[in-house]
């Protein structure tokens, strides 16, 4: 089984196969939202929140998902500061996934999440519901923002 390390975006979009499923995840302290990708990497769903505890536990709920969707790459959002610099979120996040490419076998890069969880907020404006289900929702929408972003940098990239 190939081994990862955490790549930069150019090169994780070189490797990935071009009819594949990615997952994006938004990391928080609490919860993390994860977001899916169709196989010609065009769109980002929002898929499910995972309360977050311990790392081992995520494992086990990431190892399924992974497995149940057949995914071959995870997004992860780098929480970088609006001046652009980086900081103690942004190396947690890092962290976060030098961890999973420890343990998932897959390749793993960091996106720039700036925004996504106001953008997130935002789309979900137009639907018809209450706050309490838009902030329920906010981390997997947020996650598909996060993915989104890298799918339309990916598009470009491959033209």
């Amino acid at each position: 089984m190939e081994t990862y390390n955490l790549l930069e975006n150019d090169k994780f979009a070189e490797i990935i196969n071009k009819q594949s499923r990615l997952i994006g995840i938004d990391h928080g302290k609490k919860n993390i939202g994860i977001s899916i990708s169709d196989e010609n990497h065009s769109i980002a769903t929002p898929l499910t929140t995972v309360t977050f505890s311990q790392l081992k536990n995520f494992l086990i709920d990431i190892k399924k998902i992974i497995s149940e969707n057949n995914v071959e790459g995870i997004v992860v959002g780098n929480p970088i500061n609006m001046n652009g610099t980086l900081g103690p979120r942004s190396q947690s996040a890092k962290d976060f996934c030098i961890s999973l490419t420890k343990h998932l076998k897959l390749p793993v890069t960091l996106w720039d999440e700036r925004l996504s969880s106001h953008g997130a907020y935002n789309g979900m404006e137009y639907l018809n519901i209450n706050i309490s289900k838009k902030q329920k929702k906010l981390d997997e929408n947020a996650a598909a923002f996060i993915l989104q972003g890298f799918l339309d940098y990916y598009k470009n990239q491959i033209k």
